[in-house]
């Protein structure tokens, strides 16, 4: 999944108000989070942050591309996104 992950990371490193980031829950504790296997994938929306939604597309670039785009606000701007607009 980490090669994957990095994909994503990179093709939406220019959205500035989306972040992708991952953490090892097995070295770090959060409250709150339960994690049943590995690995979990969590989208935390700005304005539901207490409200992770959990991840149940597909484990690919476009998949996860296409998940996030069905779970973010208005916010985030996808507009110059030619590749994934016929999913807004």
């Amino acid at each position: 999944m980490a090669p994957v992950w990095e994909e994503v990371a990179e093709e939406l490193e220019g959205i500035s108000n989306l972040v992708i980031a991952k953490m090892d829950s097995t070295a770090n504790e959060v409250d709150d989070l339960r994690v049943q296997s590995y690995p979990t994938l969590k989208f935390y929306p700005s304005n539901k942050k207490k409200k992770p939604v959990e991840f149940d597309g597909d484990r690919t670039k476009e998949g996860i591309i296409k998940w996030l785009k069905k779970h973010t606000t208005k916010v985030v701007d996808w507009t110059g996104d030619d590749e994934y607009k016929e999913d807004l």
